[in-house]
């Protein structure tokens, strides 16, 4: 029986990946840092150490150190609440659904990458009754970022479930290799610019367009994965 589905949160909960993607490409580009918008679709769910590290190898041939890693992702963050004023927007068909979620009588955990401190009063504030603080995995509680099933392997630690009674919600190619390598099923909702085919081949087992197009199919899936 399913017991919980996992959520991502940018670019599922939130249309706040264009602003992710453009705080970071001009904070990495103001370094002189060799990178493209497309990239940090691609990197989406990864450390923001890791992300960092990925183009100083690239762009310097080393790691960056402890010192440039604080403060490039201070100025990352500084950026991205700057194109994210005044609020983010939640995405259109994720309050549809949690409702239709929460009436399955399903938990609802969190797993994102992002390290925000005031991630719980965002969600608290856009999607009022939906999450309880003792059932997110941020990047504060993790040692490897997505493609490791570590923040997957968490969740399911939280909610006291085995991966067979969890379905994850992602949008990310990092965020679905993440998901599967926690040997969950997992449903890639593609709210970004990358081709369908980079999500299924991440693993997806399937599809939709919109957190509208899930939510019109979400307890047809739960149904179906809990053999009923």
């Amino acid at each position: 029986m399913i017991k919980a589905i996992l959520f991502d949160m940018d670019g599922v909960l939130y249309d706040s990946m264009p602003s992710h993607v453009k705080a970071w490409y001009d904070t990495m580009s103001a370094l002189n840092a060799i990178s493209t918008p497309e990239d940090f679709y691609l990197f989406e769910g990864r450390t923001g150490e890791s992300t960092i590290n990925i183009l100083f190898n690239r762009s310097f041939g080393r790691n960056a150190t402890p010192e440039e890693i604080e403060k490039i992702y201070a100025e990352k963050a500084r950026r991205f609440t700057e194109l994210e004023q005044p609020e983010s927007k939640p995405m259109r068909g994720a309050q549809e659904v949690l409702q239709k979620v929460k009436q399955m009588g399903l938990l609802r955990v969190i797993v994102t990458g992002s390290g925000q401190k005031s991630l719980f009063d965002k969600l608290d504030h856009h999607f009022p009754g939906f999450f309880d603080k003792d059932l997110m995995v941020t990047a504060y509680d993790v040692k490897q970022g997505k493609p490791h099933p570590e923040p997957y392997l968490i969740g399911l630690q939280r909610a006291n479930i085995k991966p067979e009674e969890a379905i994850v919600v992602e949008n990310a190619p990092l965020g679905v290799e993440a998901g599967k390598a926690a040997g969950i099923y997992t449903i890639a909702v593609n709210t970004g610019p990358l081709p369908d085919k980079v999500l299924l081949d991440s693993g997806a087992d399937i599809l939709f367009h919109s957190m509208k197009d899930l939510a019109d199919t979400i307890e047809k899936i739960v149904r179906e994965q809990s053999g009923q």
